[in-house]
C-alpha cells in the first residue's frame, strides 16, 4: 500500500476538494445540534472510515443516525438504528439541492430537522465533482488516518481522538501534557490545556499543497530551536509551528517510517518543554 499513496497536488483538484469541504460542513452542522457535546468541539468532527468519512452514530427523533460521505460510491449514506437506509449521489448537486433533498427524505422518514439549520448551504450552483480526485484523497486519508493512530497508540497522557474537523478540512489529533495554561479560567475547557497538535491538511491559504503540521499551544520558549527531518521545515507567519509537505512524505523510502519519526521528535521536542 506505501507504493501506491497518490500525489495529492491541490492544484490538481482544488475545485473538487472544495466541494468535498462544502459536504463536511454540512453534515458537522447537522451533529452541533444533535451529537452530545464534547470538549475541543470533538462532538462536531467526522471519523475516516474505508468509504470515506463518517458521523459515527448521533441522536436524533428517537433513533440513531449515521451519516457517511461514501467516497468509494461517491453517495452520501444515512442509516439509521430503526433499519431504513437512504443513499443520495453527490455528483452534480449544489448546497441548495442536496440539502433541500436531505431535509426532505429524513422527513418523509419521520425525521424533522431543526428550521433552518442549513441556511447557510444556499448555493445552486452545481459543485464540480471530479471522481478520480475523489477516490485519491479517500485513500490517502485512510492511510494518514492509520499511521496517525499508529502514533497516537505509543503515547503517555490523554490524547484525544484522530478526527476530521469539517471547519478547515483537517485530520488531527492532540495530545496534552497534563498542566493548565497558566492565566486561563479553568472553567475555559477549549482554551486552558496546554497540547500539541498533530494535522494533515490538503492545504490552505498560507501552504498551496498537502502537508502535516505541528502546532503547540501554547508556544514554549525555543520551540523552534529544533533541527527538523529532511524536508520538514518551521512556519512562522500567521501560525508557529512545523510543517512536512505530503509530497516529502510520499517520496521517502519508507513514507509511514518518516511520518513517524516526523511525528515522534516534535512530540518527544513538545514535551521536554511543556514540563
Amino acid at each position: 500500500m506505501v507504493n501506491q499513496l497518490p500525489p495529492l497536488r491541490l492544484a490538481d483538484w482544488n475545485p473538487t476538494r472544495n466541494t468535498l469541504h462544502q459536504y463536511a460542513r454540512i453534515i458537522g452542522k447537522l451533529l452541533s445540534h444533535y451529537m452530545p457535546p464534547s470538549k475541543h468541539w470533538w462532538h462536531i468532527t467526522l471519523q475516516v472510515s474505508v468509504r470515506g468519512l463518517t458521523t459515527t452514530p448521533f441522536p436524533i427523533a428517537g433513533q440513531h443516525l449515521e451519516v457517511i460521505l461514501d467516497l468509494s460510491t461517491h453517495r452520501m449514506v444515512i442509516d439509521s438504528s430503526e433499519g431504513w437506509n437512504l443513499e443520495m449521489p453527490l455528483a452534480g448537486r449544489g448546497t441548495k439541492e442536496l440539502c433541500d433533498r436531505l431535509t426532505a427524505v429524513l422527513a418523509s422518514s419521520g425525521v424533522e430537522l431543526m428550521p433552518n439549520l442549513l441556511a447557510d448551504f444556499k448555493s445552486e450552483e452545481i459543485l464540480p465533482y471530479e471522481v478520480q480526485a475523489i477516490d485519491r484523497y479517500r485513500r490517502v486519508i485512510n492511510w494518514v488516518n492509520t499511521v496517525f493512530r499508529r502514533f497516537k497508540g505509543g503515547l503517555r497522557r490523554e490524547t484525544g481522538p484522530v478526527q476530521l474537523f469539517p471547519h478547515h478540512m483537517d485530520i488531527s489529533m492532540n495530545w496534552f501534557s497534563g498542566r493548565l495554561v497558566p492565566g486561563i479560567d479553568p472553567a475555559n475547557e477549549e482554551n486552558v490545556d496546554e497540547q500539541l497538535n498533530f494535522g494533515f491538511l490538503t492545504g490552505d491559504d498560507s501552504i498551496s499543497d498537502a502537508y502535516f503540521y505541528v502546532t503547540p499551544y501554547p508556544a514554549p520558549e525555543n520551540w523552534t530551536d529544533l533541527a527538523l527531518p529532511e524536508g520538514a521545515c518551521w512556519h512562522t507567519e500567521g501560525w508557529t509551528g512545523a510543517i512536512m509537505p505530503y509530497g516529502a512524505v510520499v517520496s521517502a523510502d519508507q513514507p509511514e517510517a518518516a511520518l513517524l519519526d516526523y511525528l515522534e521528535r516534535l512530540q518527544a521536542h513538545g514535551a521536554k518543554l511543556m514540563v
